[in-house]
């Protein structure tokens, strides 16, 4: 009798241990997610926004998983982007020029946004990472140099629509900037 009550009450330690350490593992997951967002963003072009932008992503765990949020978090604001040009109305032929080719300066940076989120899929160290490394920085350049693009379209135009335009193609800017850091620290 008194061996199965040492086997049942090791059996409840046991299981007590297991379902605390489960829990421990739960939370310091978490904690090294913020860790890691905290810590990579310090140093990216804009922090605030990097940490801000990120931290609700709970499956990153690696600078990798990091890279390939920001690179979805960049596809999604140009995305939004892009629908708000489509819609947009303007009265002058200078701005409907403008719009024209800031709408297809944007749909540029999706293309190249998918390419580099596929190409980070596929990243792995070994034969042609740098290769791969090279592309994705360039894609992700391009993507910057077209967001810029279309801001210079409308330098000359003045009023609410250039300040709507301006915030929205900053922010895609800011977010790919900081996608592109990103993608730099995993040498």
């Amino acid at each position: 009798m008194k061996i199965l009550l040492f086997v049942l009450l090791l059996l409840l330690i046991l299981h007590l241990s297991h379902f605390t350490s489960g829990e421990k593992t739960i939370i310091s997951s978490s904690s090294s997610c913020k860790n890691l967002v905290n810590t990579s963003c310090t140093n990216a072009s804009y922090p605030k926004i990097c940490i801000r932008t990120l931290s609700s992503y709970s499956a990153i765990k690696t600078p990798k998983d990091l890279a390939k949020a920001s690179l979805n978090v960049s596809l999604s604001r140009a995305n939004k982007a892009s629908k708000f040009l489509i819609h947009l109305k303007v009265k002058s032929k200078r701005e409907k020029g403008a719009l024209v080719d800031c709408i297809e300066q944007i749909g540029d940076s999706i293309g190249e946004l998918k390419k580099a989120i596929f190409e980070l899929r596929h990243l792995h160290k070994g034969f042609g990472f740098k290769f791969q490394m090279s592309n994705l920085e360039t894609w992700v350049s391009a993507a910057m140099t077209n967001d810029d693009t279309c801001l210079d379209g409308f330098k000359e135009i003045n009023g609410k629509v250039r300040h709507d335009l301006k915030r929205r193609i900053a922010n895609v800017a800011k977010v790919t900037s900081n996608a592109l850091y990103l993608i730099n620290i995993l040498d």
